[in-house]
């Protein structure tokens, strides 16, 4: 059974889950629209170059997380589930993610944005395995801080592999599907990398190589 590995945002989804969170809040009134606009632009700016600073990231997109309940945040969630994300899901992702399941493959999504968003949207797409960025969790309230390794550029590789070792599994004839050039260190680490609507730094990359590239628009 194959491991078929997903990035989430601008590969499944027809947008980032992550920036779109932010932009949320902001038109919600549940952060300071101006400044965080202005900073998740810049950090979004950053990760599409390939340049993000993932611990100054984290520290900026999960405090709304910690200045806030779990009961107003579980609220906004589900209003941004049905507002944002399903307009975002891509029908040729979720036939891509449908194909794999008829051939009995393990089904996973890996990302760097945070579980909390994610959660719901793994879930909504069908799928069991999801590794995301870990929000440290105490007495039922978000701390601002990160538990475990961020699953981020080579992080996802590190996450993964812990994956492996506690199900037994390996990556032979394993899957993976994103479009950004800071996932380079684990396409290079699956038998079929494939570039799914790639950045031009991807692009390149995967052309050189000989990698699959392809459209999920």
């Amino acid at each position: 059974m194959a491991l078929a590995i997903f990035d989430l945002d601008n590969t499944l989804l027809h947008g980032d889950s992550d920036y779109s969170w932010g932009q949320f809040l902001c038109r919600k009134g549940v952060v300071d629209a101006e400044a965080h606009t202005r900073a998740n632009q810049a950090y979004y700016e950053d990760y599409e170059r390939g340049e993000l600073d993932i611990e100054a990231f984290l520290q900026f997109a999960l405090k709304p997380l910690a200045d806030n309940t779990l009961a107003d945040l579980n609220a906004w969630r589900d209003e941004f589930m049905r507002e944002v994300i399903e307009p975002m899901v891509l029908p040729k992702g979720e036939s891509l993610l449908q194909r794999h399941r008829d051939q009995g493959d393990t089904l996973m999504i890996i990302t760097a944005t945070n579980h909390f968003v994610t959660e719901l949207i793994a879930r909504r797409l069908g799928v069991d395995h999801l590794i995301a960025t870990r929000p440290e969790c105490v007495d039922g309230r978000f701390t601002g801080k990160v538990s475990g390794v961020p699953s981020f550029q080579g992080g996802k590789v590190e996450r993964l592999q812990e994956w492996l070792q506690q199900h037994g599994a390996s990556l032979e004839e394993s899957y993976f599907y994103s479009d950004s050039q800071n996932d380079i260190p684990l396409l290079e680490k699956v038998d079929h990398p494939v570039a799914v609507d790639p950045s031009p730094a991807l692009r390149q990359h995967a052309e050189a190589k000989g990698w699959t590239v392809m459209s999920l628009r």
